[in-house]
């Protein structure tokens, strides 16, 4: 690095040091044209070429220095434009107000970005939670009502509280501020609840439930995980025609739910939790977003969670949990 940055440094000076050569040249040419001594032209050549390396070395010093100076500063642009080290000529001053006006124009577009994405978040999640009245009247509705569509549409219905939910979900995730809240919790009781939400879908569709007592407590956050383990049970329940759905615990303290679905192709396993990705399932059958396995598995990751899949296509598909819960700390 030493070398090829003197090297740099000797190509950026190259022009001065061919016009000393020529000088130099020309000096010694004209001393033979006049038959003059040679020695005093080659001792005021010596003298010019050590004061030379000296300055040359010096210029060197300066010129690693405001390297270094310049690559510590490139790490931070932001705030590189305010301590440029000060400018040698005209062409630095001019290139270091163009960095500025740079800088300035990205922060500033940075803010208008920033802006636009608090109000994209505010509006959708005024919107996700003035659409859940309408959810709750509805549900009410359905629930007086006694008529032959009224199992399937509460189960419409309750898709749409999820899609509502994902759309919640997703706007949460990045923000700067979260609503995790980590304490020791039965897992039972979090897997009971979903499964309770879900059960009229297994009723409709005369899918077995395959369930036993848990018996395990985890540190986690109850909600989030609520919204991993629905993500996965409702797919478990999109692509199972008939058979049993499993919930069961592994060890070391992993939650697996297996169903006998029509499984995953080999070459979308590794791709199902890309965004947006809906693999030759979601393609054939329209009803995949790509975006439930994706916000699960950005959500295990915040939760300190483990997430696999494991499928095989006409056999079903497992996916396991693991709730070891390496680094969090209960509130």
């Amino acid at each position: 690095m030493k070398g090829g940055m003197f090297l740099q440094y000797l190509k950026n000076y190259r022009y001065p040091i061919a016009l000393l050569a020529l000088v130099y040249a020309v000096n010694t040419a004209v001393f033979w044209l006049l038959r003059l001594p040679l020695d005093a032209v080659g001792y005021a050549g010596s003298l010019c070429l050590f004061f030379g390396v000296i300055f040359l070395l010096f210029g060197y010093r300066r010129f690693r220095t405001r390297f270094y100076e310049l690559k510590v500063l490139k790490k931070e642009l932001s705030f590189a434009a305010e301590h440029f080290p000060s400018p040698r000529n005209l062409w630095e001053k001019e290139y270091q107000e163009m960095l500025r006006q740079v800088c300035a124009d990205r922060r500033r577009m940075a803010e208008q970005m920033e802006e636009r994405y608090r109000e994209t978040v505010d509006y959708y999640t005024v919107w996700a939670h003035q659409i859940k009245t309408p959810i709750a009247a509805m549900r009410l509705l359905l629930q007086d009502g006694d008529f032959p569509e009224s199992a399937e549409l509460k189960e419409e219905l309750n898709r749409i509280e999820q899609y509502v939910e994902m759309v919640l979900c997703y706007l949460r995730l990045d923000a700067d501020e979260t609503d995790y809240v980590f304490r020791e919790y039965d897992l039972d009781g979090i897997v009971r609840q979903v499964v309770r939400r879900h059960a009229p879908a297994f009723i409709r569709r005369k899918l077995s439930l395959a369930y036993e007592p848990l018996s395990a407590r985890t540190v986690t956050d109850e909600k989030w995980l609520k919204f991993v383990i629905d993500q996965i049970l409702t797919n478990a329940l999109k692509y199972t025609k008939k058979g049993t759905i499993s919930i069961t615990l592994e060890e070391p303290k992993t939650l697996c739910i297996a169903d006998e679905g029509i499984g995953i192709a080999p070459e979308d396993l590794p791709r199902v939790f890309e965004r947006g990705y809906t693999g030759i399932n979601g393609r054939t059958q329209n009803r995949a977003s790509g975006l439930g396995l994706y916000l699960c598995r950005r959500i295990c990751e915040n939760l300190g969670h483990s997430l696999a899949i494991t499928s095989e296509p006409g056999v079903g598909t497992q996916v396991r949990i693991g709730l070891q819960n390496a680094g969090i700390v209960v509130e």
